[in-house]
């Protein structure tokens, strides 16, 4: 169930910041639901794999090469998803920023009703 909210979460996250990010396109609530489960897989599967291939250059700029590697993933759910594109790659570091701390927003409410219903 909490995984469910998660991804419900996430995938208000991704309408929220389609409206607010020029070059960012949902088509539907379904599309952003999907995104959100693709990025998610891209994470787990992808993304250590990239950091791994890309560590000289991360150490290199003390970690702000992950900001890249980030976009990257989400230029490659926009290939992989019709109905979600993102038009260049600054686009998608900023949209990867902007879902980090729109999730961590989300996450800490979902903490606070935890601890209050306790």
């Amino acid at each position: 169930m909490k995984l469910i909210v998660k991804f419900i979460l996430s995938a208000i996250a991704v309408v929220i910041i389609s409206k607010l990010l020029p070059g960012v396109e949902v088509v539907d609530y379904l599309t952003a639901l999907i995104v959100a489960v693709v990025l998610a897989v891209l994470n787990l599967f992808v993304r250590p794999l990239l950091v791994l291939l890309t560590l000289p250059a991360t150490i290199l700029t003390l970690g702000l090469f992950l900001l890249v590697i980030n976009g990257l993933i989400i230029l490659l759910a926009g290939h992989l998803i019709n109905g979600f594109q993102v038009s260049s790659i600054w686009t998608a570091i900023l949209f990867s920023i902007l879902l980090t701390i729109l999730q961590s927003i989300f996450h800490s409410v979902l903490q606070e009703d935890k601890k209050i219903t306790e």
